[in-house]
């Protein structure tokens, strides 16, 4: 009967590490993202002073995830943003 308890004992410790390592591994699928490289707008011209215009058409025109207007306030351009 010692056996039968020792063997049940171990076991359930091997069901429990590998219960722990399958959550563990998911866990870690989970925190990859993309990267985000940054691109300057092709198809916009001019002062970019409204991102929300610039974020709409990155997205529409040249099929980025987002984009927004950046620079000094004279020099303010609109870039857009892919997955890399």
């Amino acid at each position: 009967m010692g056996k039968v308890v020792g063997n049940s004992a171990k076991m359930v410790v091997a069901l429990l590490f590998l219960l722990a390592l399958m959550l563990s591994m998911n866990e870690k699928q989970g925190v990859v993202e993309a990267k985000v490289c940054e691109k300057r707008s092709k198809t916009w011209s001019g002062w970019c002073g409204n991102t929300s215009n610039c974020d709409r058409q990155c997205k529409n025109w040249e099929g980025a995830k987002h984009g927004a207007c950046h620079g000094p306030f004279f020099r303010r351009a609109c870039f857009c943003y892919f997955n890399c």
